[in-house]
């Protein structure tokens, strides 16, 4: 009678489906999330890089407002991220080629550093050297510009201080494009001494 009951107890599956879902079931709702978490910042990087295609098209024109290319840009952010935090970034160059590249100079004394009076060639004419010689932040006719924006969000699901991941995000898109020429070129180089 001993053995019959032990083997009835032994081969009973009834309650193994329930005890094995209790194992597997937060390890499938963490991967959910993960993938929902996943998808919703590649929607987020997917509008942010369209739109900023296209507010950087728009600030290529002559007489652009850029306040209201700003203001649209991040009116369409907002719908996805209300309270995100955006910051834009605008450089301007004479040519694609001069992209984050610093003034040249004549380094006499070999150091690899604009100092000692070495002459340079004053790109933005701000009479200073700059390791990025970025005329302005928007540019004038036919001039290259770098326009970024950054957006710096909570992310959605809150399980991120639990599993080791930054509870903020960072979305990051940037354009480079030619400004249209409609005036004449108004910067031209001058040579200036280190300080």
């Amino acid at each position: 009678m001993m053995r019959s009951a032990k083997t009835t107890i032994m081969a009973d599956n009834s309650g193994a489906s329930i005890v094995e879902f209790a194992m597997v079931a937060p390890i499938l709702l963490l991967v959910l999330v993960a993938i929902f978490d996943i998808s919703f910042n590649v929607y987020v990087d997917s509008v942010l890089q369209g739109t900023m295609q296209k507010a950087g098209r728009n600030s290529t024109v002559e007489g652009a407002d850029y306040s209201k290319i700003d203001a649209k840009l991040t009116e369409q952010v907002r719908k996805l991220v209300p309270s995100g935090a955006i910051t834009f970034d605008r450089k301007a160059y004479t040519n694609f080629s001069d992209v984050a590249k610093p003034e040249e100079f004549i380094d006499e004394n070999g150091d690899g550093i604009c100092n000692d009076g070495e002459v340079f060639e004053d790109t933005n004419n701000n009479k200073l050297y700059d390791t990025d010689r970025a005329l302005s932040d928007t540019g004038g006719a036919d001039d290259a510009v770098i326009y970024s924006v950054n957006v710096e969000y909570e992310r959605m699901f809150p399980l991120a201080n639990y599993i080791g991941v930054d509870p903020t995000r960072t979305a990051t898109a940037a354009t480079i494009l030619r400004n249209q020429p409609f005036e004449l070129r108004t910067i031209t180089p001058k040579p200036e001494h280190c300080a």
